[in-house]
Formats: C-alpha cells, sequence, structure tokens
C-alpha cells in the first residue's frame, strides 16, 4: 500500500479525533465564558472570570481527551503499521484497531505507561542535542540552544509515536523489550531521521500558514462584531496592571491590538487540533514506514540496548528490568 492509500484507510481516526478535540474546545469555551459572565455579573470582575473559567476549562478538557481519544491515536498508530508491515488492512479499520490497542494495552494505564517511557526516553537523549548550542556561549549560544530543543522536541513526538508502532509490529515480543528495542533502532538510524526531517518541518510550517492563517482571519471577523467587548478587557487588563503597580504591554491595552492577540491564540490552537488530527498523521505515514523498514532489517540487540544505556537512565532502568 501506498503511503496515501494508508492515509485514506486511517483517516476515519482523525475524523473522530477531531470530534472529540471539539467536544473538548466547546467545554473550555463554554467554562471560559461561563466564568467572563458570572464575575461580571456578580464582582464587575470578568478578565478574573474568563481567566478562571479558561484553567478549569484547560483542565477538564485534558482529563476528557487523555481518557477518551487515546483509542483512536493508538490505533491508528497500530492500523498504519499493520498497512506498512503486511500491505494491507481489514475492512473494519476502526473496529480492528480498537482490538489491536486492547490486546497490546489492556488497560488505559499500561498504554499511558509505555508511552510515558517512550517519551523519558527520547526527551532524555534529545537534551543532549539540545545542550549543543549552549555550548557555543553567550546569547548566540542560548537561542541557537533555544532553537534546536524546539526542533528537537517536535522530532521527539515522532520518533515516540514510531516506537509505539514499533511496540504493535513486535506482538509476540512484550511491551517493555519491544520499547528498549524501538528507542534503540530510532536512535541509532541517524540517515533515516535527517531524510525524514524536510518532511516533518517542511508540512508543520505550511499548515501553520494556512490553516492558522485562515483561522485567524475568520476569528478576528468573528471578534470584529463584539467591539464593546475587547474595550471592556482591554481596560480592565490596564486596571490589573495598574492595581500591580506595574505596566501592560500596548498590545493589552488597545482594544484592536488586543483583538488580534485573542484571533491569533484561537488560530493557533485550531491549527493545532486540525493539524493533530490530519496533516500529523499524513506525515507520520511516511516517517513510520522509513523507520520500520529500517527495523525490519535489523532488529537492534543487546549490543545496540549497551549503547544506549550510557545516554539514558531510563532505557538504562527498563534495560535492567528485562534482565
Amino acid at each position: 500500500m501506498t503511503n496515501k492509500e494508508i492515509y485514506q484507510k486511517t483517516v476515519g481516526f482523525s475524523v473522530r479525533r477531531l470530534l472529540w478535540d471539539i467536544f473538548a474546545f466547546a467545554i473550555l469555551a463554554a467554562l471560559a465564558g461561563a466564568g467572563f459572565l458570572l464575575a461580571e455579573k456578580l464582582t464587575d470582575k470578568g478578565l478574573v472570570g474568563l481567566a478562571v473559567g479558561a484553567l478549569a476549562g484547560i483542565i477538564a478538557a485534558a482529563v476528557f481527551l487523555r481518557y477518551v481519544s487515546y483509542t483512536y491515536k493508538a490505533g491508528q498508530i497500530a492500523m498504519m503499521t499493520r498497512a506498512v508491515t503486511e500491505g494491507t488492512l481489514p475492512e473494519d479499520v476502526i473496529g480492528e484497531g480498537k482490538r489491536a490497542v486492547k490486546e497490546r494495552f489492556a488497560t488505559v494505564a499500561a498504554f499511558f505507561a509505555v508511552t510515558r517511557i517512550i517519551r523519558g526516553i527520547f526527551s532524555q537523549l534529545g537534551n543532549g542535542l539540545s545542550s549543543i548550542g549552549e555550548k557555543l556561549g553567550g546569547n548566540n549560544g542560548k537561542t541557537i540552544g533555544s532553537v534546536v530543543s524546539a526542533a528537537v522536541q517536535v522530532v521527539v513526538e515522532y520518533l515516540c509515536d514510531c516506537c509505539l508502532g514499533w511496540v504493535f509490529y513486535r506482538k509476540g515480543v512484550n511491551a517493555a523489550k519491544a520499547t528498549c528495542e524501538g528507542a534503540a533502532l530510532f536512535f541509532g538510524h541517524g540517515k533515516t531521521l535527517a531524510k525524514n526531517m524536510s518532511r516533518v518541518f517542511g508540512m508543520g510550517l505550511a499548515s501553520l500558514a494556512v490553516i492558522g492563517g485562515a483561522f485567524t482571519g475568520i476569528f478576528y471577523l468573528a471578534a470584529s462584531g463584539f467591539p464593546e467587548l475587547f474595550t471592556r478587557l482591554s481596560a480592565e487588563v490596564a486596571e490589573a496592571a495598574a492595581r500591580l503597580e506595574t505596566t501592560a504591554p500596548a498590545a493589552m491595552t488597545d482594544p484592536n491590538a488586543l483583538k488580534w492577540i485573542c484571533a491569533g491564540a484561537a488560530g493557533i490552537v485550531l491549527w493545532g487540533i486540525v493539524h493533530t488530527a490530519f496533516i500529523r498523521p499524513f506525515v507520520l505515514v511516511g516517517v513510520l514506514r522509513n523507520y520500520i523498514e529500517s527495523g525490519i532489517r535489523d532488529i537492534p540487540s543487546e549490543t545496540s540496548f549497551a549503547v544506549l544505556d550510557s545516554k539514558s537512565d531510563k532505557f538504562r532502568k527498563l534495560h535492567q528490568e528485562l534482565a
């Protein structure tokens, strides 16, 4: 199957994830709006109520998505892996994906335990790379270090998903050993990593410009219908800064600039939802194929594990548990 065919066959997972994400965003917006209206009515401090409501919404949405949509993300990766390794997918892709997740991870806790280990290993390995810029010294070194760190975190996200795909592929091996194999595989294939970077960052920046820009414009136009709201919010920001004996940024006290800030924030949030649900899986298919095929040709061994033992405490601990 081609990457496009695999994506088309598994896009149903993305649709379902997007619906749950929209529902979670609606919860966040509803709680933020309720906080603003309630505080405005009772205490005349709508900005404080907005912040409290938004915080409650973020927490509620995070908990909700953690325990509901994880099945679709893991199921999508499982089916992508099957398509790459077997060249075919069943008719009921969604149902089979859910079954594969339950078969490999009997509980939600087991799934998140493995993903935490994977993320911890790759993050620790990535920290060594992100320190390169800082070692150059001076402000330029710190700037380079920050840029490298941000780029490494993007790479880590893809590596974590690829490692999870490897865990699904190695059905006859326990999850802990398969995780070690995945980490050793993906860290040891630098050429494969380099080959995928243009795909990862090119598609990411393009989708941010197109999708994020479109949503920002839409939200700005929609917000323009409520000029009194942003006049009031900017005034409250200025009053809050005065009470704290500080100066608020000029953009936060100018109604039009504040409108752009809010529109930009909303645009980025919705870009993140759409990109994660649809664009990222399309990119992931190609990245996953390259890594899985590399792993099949050269399945990591104890020798590979020993190399990573000295580079990651988390990896070494997991490796020792297998002994």
